[in-house]
């Protein structure tokens, strides 16, 4: 019978490695992808960076104040897309599929691989050298009988690790571990566990799972299986992209019918864009607005028509605008669009009046995916925008799966 092996890829510092990587000039210092604003937080921080506490969700101000020599970048989500899409193309030579977690991590089941690598360990180095070959960027990677082992193997030697645990070692290598680092464990677990002298694995594996139980429920009977090593949930594929969508939290709140303008027309010629590169087209598009005092709407329409042109959108984006009253400063803009169809089988009903729209759509596409996002933009990404502030509320420029 052959044995479960479960690998867990996880890409080191990936947004800020991406940034060092396409400027030189940057190596070696500290660098966080984020802002310093009074809105900002740190979306990732090199590893020279880290070395001052600075960690990703910290404000963006603390962060400056632990390291003030820091260099700050905005996030570039295109950019970072298109090096994921690259990193699980590696991926899918080891597994048939694999289950994303996020741009930068992922589980695939190689199981089937051992007669072609020597070692397990030999296996990740192969997966390891060809993330580097294609992106320039390292990876550590983890290799265990189950999800929890495999990610927990993955954090054990960043960055560039490769750990494997094998059968038979399982509770004997996280026992020393603390208990935090058991999947469903946070600060207020951490405190309960403690509380009753259960502070690292080892002592949540040799506690009685009554016990736990009485005081954490069902929580206390998966933390105990979990503190043995034992993991049986299945990988679970990528599941078809449900909607396609771009968020922009704003540092200075926007009060100018002009900046919101610009920043929704900008959003739905992102969002078009990345509709056309994934061949779906959208019957829903929803608007979502946050104000100064973070109340939030969001308004949807549906359309009989398929859409996946800037205008098109725009136009429905901007009628649900007008029917939210304003009365305050908007902190957030963000447009998505759902209800996928694909391309192919999305039947236009004015053929004539879009063909022409899609062949220019076309040709911009193919400039943008050669010579990069600016090289072919409409008048109003020319205009002065406000300023945006990353991943504050939510992720600018982030496809919602």
């Amino acid at each position: 019978m052959v044995r479960r092996w479960i690998m867990h890829v996880d890409m080191d510092a990936f947004y800020a490695s991406v940034e060092q990587r396409d400027h030189p000039e940057w190596r070696g210092k500290p660098v966080i992808v984020g802002s310093a604003s009074p809105r900002g937080v740190v979306a990732t921080a090199s590893y020279e960076a880290r070395r001052y506490g600075v960690h990703s969700a910290m404000p963006g101000r603390r962060a400056r104040e632990r390291c003030p020599e820091a260099i700050f970048v905005r996030p570039r989500m295109d950019v970072y897309r298109a090096v994921s899409a690259q990193i699980h193309e590696v991926l899918l030579h080891y597994a048939p599929e694999f289950e994303p977690l996020s741009l930068d991590e992922a589980f695939l089941d190689v199981s089937g691989m051992g007669g072609h690598y020597p070692t397990l360990q030999a296996l990740g180095r192969a997966v390891k050298a060809e993330i580097l070959a294609a992106t320039e960027l390292t990876a550590s990677v983890g290799i265990a009988p189950n999800k929890f082992l495999a990610k927990l193997a993955s954090d054990w030697h960043k960055p560039d690790g490769l750990t494997v645990i094998g059968y038979g070692e399982e509770a004997a290598r996280i026992a020393p571990l603390p208990v935090r680092r058991l999947w469903g464990v946070g600060p207020k677990t951490q405190a309960a566990l403690e509380a009753r002298g259960w502070r690292t694995i080892g002592d949540v594996a040799a506690a009685d799972p009554e016990e736990l139980a009485a005081h954490l429920g069902a929580q206390g009977r998966v933390l105990y299986e979990l503190a043995h090593g034992r993991d049986n949930r299945p990988l679970t594929p990528h599941e078809p992209r449900k909607s396609i969508g771009e968020e922009e939290t704003f540092a200075c709140d926007l009060t100018t019918a002009d900046e919101i303008r610009t920043v929704l027309l900008r959003q739905c010629d992102t969002v078009a864009y990345r509709l056309r590169r994934h061949h779906v087209r959208a019957r829903t598009v929803t608007l979502k607005v946050r104000f100064a005092s973070f109340r939030t709407l969001t308004r949807s329409k549906t359309v009989t028509e398929p859409m996946d042109l800037d205008r098109e959108l725009y136009s429905e984006v901007e009628k649900l605008y007008n029917q939210i009253s304003k009365t305050e400063g908007i902190r957030l803009l963000g447009v998505t669009a759902s209800s996928l169809v694909p391309a192919v089988d999305a039947v236009r009903l004015f053929a004539d009046e879009s063909e022409r729209e899609q062949q220019v759509a076309a040709v911009r596409d193919r400039l943008r995916d050669k010579y990069g996002a600016d090289v072919l933009r409409r008048g109003y990404w020319l205009e002065e925008g406000p300023e945006e502030e990353e991943d504050t509320d939510g992720q600018s420029g982030t496809d919602v799966e």
